[in-house]
C-alpha cells in the first residue's frame, strides 16, 4: 500500500462518510415531508398483490417497455445501477489495496461475468438514452419534444455519472486483468481482459480508476442529497415505492373510476362534512394525500405523459409533467413552513403560529411559498398553478397510461377542481349553465325528461319502457342524455335498438325515469351534484332490478361516459350492475349468429377509440372485431388503442369553449383523415358530436371531403345486417336470370 494508495484512500473514505451521511439524512427529511400529506389508509395493503405488481413492473420493466426503444436500455442502466453497487462498494477496498476483491465470489467465474455484463450494459445503455435525449431535444422549434421543459443540466449530470460508473466498473476490471490480480477465464471478462493487455501493469491504475469511480458517486450522493426535488436522480428510490402504493392493488392504473373525494383519510360524506374542519378536494398543497407528496418526488421529467397529452398537443398551457414538477417544487418550497407547523385559514391568515416572532428560523422563501394560492385567477396573483392549465385537461387519462412510475395525474387534477368548484365557486362560466342543467332538468341539455323517448318515434317497432316490472326482459338499456337528446347521438341509439330488436334480445328503457349519471358534474369538480344524481339513479336502478342477483342486473350502454360511471363508481354508492358496452354486446350477438351481416360495407374505415371506453376500461377490441364484420377494411391511425388521442369532449371540456390553440376534435379529425377513410367509425356519442364538428370545419375549409362520413359501428353494423346484398355480377355470355326463367 503505497503513497497514492493511501492518499486516494482517505479522501475516498472521508468525503464517502460525508456524503452518505448527507444522503441517509436526506431520506430521513424526505420521509417527514411526504408525511405532510393528508393520510389515505386505502394504500397499505394487501402486501402480496402489491409486491407481485411492483416486482413485474420493475424486474420486467412492463411500463418502461411501452417504449421499446427506451425500454431495454433503460433495464440496462437499471440492473447497472442495483446490482452495480457491489462494484461501487468493491471500489473502496481495490482504492487502499489494487488486488482487493469480494471474497469467495471474486473468484466465481459466473459473478466476474455478471460485473461485466454490468459494467458493459451500463454503458451501452446510458449511451443509448443520451442520443435518444439528443434526438428529442426540444431545440429544434419544428416538433414539440417530450424533453421540453424539463432539467436538462440534472439530465446531463445525471448521465454523466452513470457513464462514468459504467467506464469505472470496465476500467478497474481492465486495470486488475493488466496487473494480473486474479485469473479470470475471458469468457467472464470478454472486453476487460482484452483491454487489460493494453494498459500497463500498474497497482496504482487500478487504485485511479477506483477513485474515479468513488468520486463520482460520491458527487452524485452530495449533489442529490442537497436537491430533494431532483425526480431524475431520486425515482431511483421513490418510485419502488410509488409502484407499490399506487392506487388500485391489481396493478391497474389509476383510470377508471376516479379517487373518492377523502378527507382525513376516510372517503367524505357530504351529508355531514363540515368545511371549517375537512377538506374538499385539495386547495392548498397540503391537502394533497402523502401518495400525491409521493407522486411529486416520483417524476422523472421524461415526459411521456406530455408526449401523449392531448391539451399539450394543441398548444394548451396544460404539460401532466410540468404541472407535476411545478407541485413539486411549491411542496418541498413550502415544505420548512409546515414542518415548523404553519397553517393558513381560508383567508390567508397565519392559525398554526403564533407569537411575536412566529417565524424565527424559518427560511424565508418557505414563508413566501406559503403565502402563494394554489391555484391562481380571480385576483390571486402568483399562484402555483395556472386557472387555464387546471381546466385544459379533459381526463383521458393518456398521462396516468403511459407513466412509467404509476403517477396519478387526473386524481389530483380532479381534486384541484372539487376545491375550485364547491369552496371558491372559480371555474370557466361554461359549466354554470352545465350544473344547473343537471341541476335542474337532469341532463346537460337542459331538456325535458317527457322528451327523453323522443328518439323511439321514427322506429317501426315499439321500444318497451320499464313500467314497475322488468318481466323477462334481459337488459336495461340506459340510453344516456345524449343518446336521448342530441340528435347526431340519437343515430347510435336508434341503431342499437334496431340491432337488439332483430336479435329478439329482450330490453327495457327507463324512460323519464332516466337522469344525467353524473359524469360531467364530477369531472369538472362538483362532487357534490354528482353525489345527487348518482344517488337518485342508484336508488332507482336498484328498484328496477329488485330481487335479481347481481349477475342478472344486466345494462347496456352506448356512451362510453356512462359505462365508465355505472360500472366503476356506481358500486361506491351501493349500485352493483353488470354494465356492458353497445359494442361488447352487438359483438358477441355477431358472433353467436343473433346477428348476421348479409351485405359488406365495402368502405376504408378508421376507427377512434373512445377514451373512457378505450384507456380507461380496456376495450378495445369488440368494436374493432365490429368494424370487420360488416366487411369495411379498418385503417388504424398512428395513434389507436392505448396511445389513442382524445376527441376533446371528456372532463367536462365538452360544455367548455376551447379558446386556446387548435381545437382538439380538428387535431383529431386531421389525423383521422391522413388514413383516407370514407368513414370515421367511434363508439361513444361524446367522440361522435366533437368528430362531427372537426370534421364539418375541415369540409368547411376544403380540406376534407364531402363524402367523409363520423358514424357509430353500430350504425355500420346495421347497415351491413339489413341491406340487400348487392346481386352477384352475371358472367360474360352466361343467360341472364330472366333467360334462364324462360327455358326453365
Amino acid at each position: 500500500m503505497g503513497a497514492l494508495q493511501l492518499t486516494l484512500g482517505g479522501i475516498s473514505v472521508l468525503l464517502g462518510l460525508v456524503a452518505w451521511g448527507m444522503f441517509a439524512a436526506t431520506i430521513a427529511r424526505f420521509v417527514r415531508v411526504i408525511r405532510l400529506g393528508q393520510p389515505d389508509a386505502t394504500r397499505n395493503g394487501p402486501f402480496m398483490p402489491r409486491m407481485k405488481t411492483l416486482i413485474k413492473e420493475f424486474a420486467a420493466h412492463t411500463r418502461m417497455n411501452r417504449k421499446r426503444s427506451v425500454g431495454p436500455a433503460h433495464w440496462l442502466v437499471m440492473w447497472g445501477f442495483l446490482l452495480g453497487s457491489l462494484a461501487l462498494f468493491e471500489a473502496y477496498g481495490e482504492v487502499f489495496v489494487p488486488t482487493w476483491g469480494w471474497p469467495v465470489l471474486d473468484d466465481f467465474p459466473p459473478f466476474q461475468l455478471l460485473m461485466e455484463l454490468l459494467g458493459l450494459g451500463t454503458i451501452v445503455g446510458i449511451l443509448v438514452l443520451m442520443a435518444i435525449r439528443q434526438r428529442n431535444h426540444p431545440r429544434r422549434a419544428d416538433r414539440q419534444s417530450r424533453f421540453q421543459g424539463s432539467n436538462f443540466k440534472w439530465a446531463y449530470f445525471i448521465e454523466a455519472v452513470v457513464l462514468i460508473e459504467g467506464i469505472g466498473i470496465i476500467g478497474v476490471r481492465a486495470a486488475k486483468a493488466a496487473l494480473g490480480a486474479h485469473e479470470t477465464p475471458t469468457w467472464a471478462a470478454f472486453v476487460s481482459n482484452p483491454l487489460g493487455e493494453l494498459l500497463p501493469a500498474s497497482p496504482n491504475l487500478v487504485t485511479v480508476f477506483a477513485f474515479v469511480k468513488l468520486m463520482s458517486a460520491t458527487v452524485w450522493l452530495i449533489v442529490v442529497a442537497r436537491t430533494m426535488t431532483m425526480g431524475i436522480a431520486w425515482h431511483r428510490f421513490s418510485a419502488f415505492f410509488n409502484i407499490y402504493f399506487k392506487r388500485d392493488q391489481d396493478g391497474g392504473v389509476a383510470l377508471g373510476a376516479l379517487k373518492p373525494m377523502m378527507s382525513g383519510g376516510k372517503v367524505l360524506d357530504l351529508e355531514e362534512a363540515d368545511p371549517d374542519e375537512d377538506t374538499f378536494g385539495v386547495g392548498k398543497i397540503e391537502d394533497f394525500s402523502w401518495k400525491g407528496w409521493l407522486d411529486f418526488s416520483t417524476c422523472t421529467e421524461c415526459g411521456r405523459c406530455q408526449e401523449q397529452c392531448p391539451a399539450w398537443n394543441t398548444g394548451k398551457p396544460l404539460s401532466p409533467k410540468l404541472l407535476i414538477t411545478q407541485l413539486r417544487d411549491h411542496a418541498y418550497a413550502k415544505a420548512p413552513y409546515l414542518l415548523a407547523g404553519g397553517k393558513r385559514d381560508m383567508a390567508g391568515d397565519e392559525v398554526g403560529l403564533s407569537g411575536d416572532n412566529m417565524y424565527a428560523g424559518i427560511d424565508v422563501l418557505a414563508i413566501a411559498e406559503s403565502q402563494k394560492a394554489l391555484i391562481g385567477g380571480d385576483g390571486a396573483t402568483g399562484g402555483v398553478i395556472d386557472p387555464d392549465v387546471l381546466w385544459s385537461c379533459t381526463s383521458c387519462g393518456a398521462c396516468v397510461e403511459q407513466c412509467p412510475v404509476d403517477i396519478e395525474h387526473v386524481d389530483h387534477i380532479v381534486d384541484m377542481r372539487r376545491y375550485q368548484v364547491m369552496i371558491e365557486s372559480s371555474f370557466p362560466s361554461e359549466l354554470n349553465g352545465m350544473f344547473k342543467n343537471l341541476e335542474n332538468k337532469g341532463n346537460p341539455w337542459g331538456q325535458n325528461a317527457k322528451d327523453r323517448l323522443a328518439w323511439t318515434e321514427d322506429l317501426d317497432f315499439e321500444v318497451p319502457v320499464f313500467d314497475g316490472d322488468m318481466g323477462d326482459a334481459e337488459y336495461l338499456f340506459w340510453v344516456g342524455c345524449a343518446g336521448a337528446f342530441e340528435d347526431r347521438a340519437k343515430k347510435t341509439t336508434r341503431a342499437v335498438a334496431e340491432l337488439l330488436h332483430m336479435a329478439d334480445v329482450k330490453y327495457k328503457v327507463l324512460g323519464s325515469e332516466e337522469s344525467c349519471t353524473g359524469d360531467p358534474a364530477r369531472r369538472a369538480g362538483n362532487e357534490f351534484l354528482f353525489q345527487m344524481l348518482a344517488q337518485q339513479n342508484v336508488e332507482i336502478l336498484n328498484s328496477v332490478f329488485e330481487g335479481r342477483e347481481r349477475r342478472t342486473r344486466k345494462v347496456v350502454v352506448t356512451c362510453a361516459h356512462c359505462f365508465n360511471t355505472l360500472a366503476n363508481e356506481y358500486p361506491e354508492l351501493g349500485g352493483q350492475f353488470d354494465v356492458v358496452h353497445h359494442t361488447q354486446l352487438l359483438n358477441r350477438l355477431v358472433r353467436e349468429k343473433q346477428l348476421v351481416p348479409v351485405a359488406p360495407v365495402a368502405e376504408d374505415v378508421t376507427y377512434h377509440d373512445p377514451c373512457y371506453l378505450g384507456r380507461h376500461n380496456k376495450v378495445y377490441d369488440a368494436p374493432r372485431e365490429l368494424v370487420g364484420a360488416t366487411g369495411a377494411q379498418l385503417r388504424e391511425m398512428p395513434r389507436h388503442g392505448d396511445k389513442s388521442m382524445c376527441c376533446g369532449a371528456g372532463g367536462a371540456r365538452m360544455w367548455m369553449e376551447e379558446k386556446i390553440g387548435k381545437r382538439i376534435n380538428v387535431e383529431r379529425v386531421d389525423e383521422a383523415l391522413g388514413t383516407a377513410p370514407s368513414k370515421i367509425a367511434t363508439g361513444c356519442p361524446f367522440c361522435k358530436v366533437m368528430l362531427n364538428d372537426g370534421l364539418t370545419a375541415r369540409q368547411a375549409d376544403g380540406s376534407a371531403s364531402e363524402k367523409v362520413e363520423i358514424v357509430d359501428v353500430a350504425q355500420m353494423l346495421l347497415e351491413s345486417v339489413k341491406r340487400k346484398p348487392e346481386p352477384k355480377p352475371v358472367a360474360l355470355g352466361a343467360p341472364s336470370l330472366a333467360e334462364t326463367s324462360e327455358e326453365a
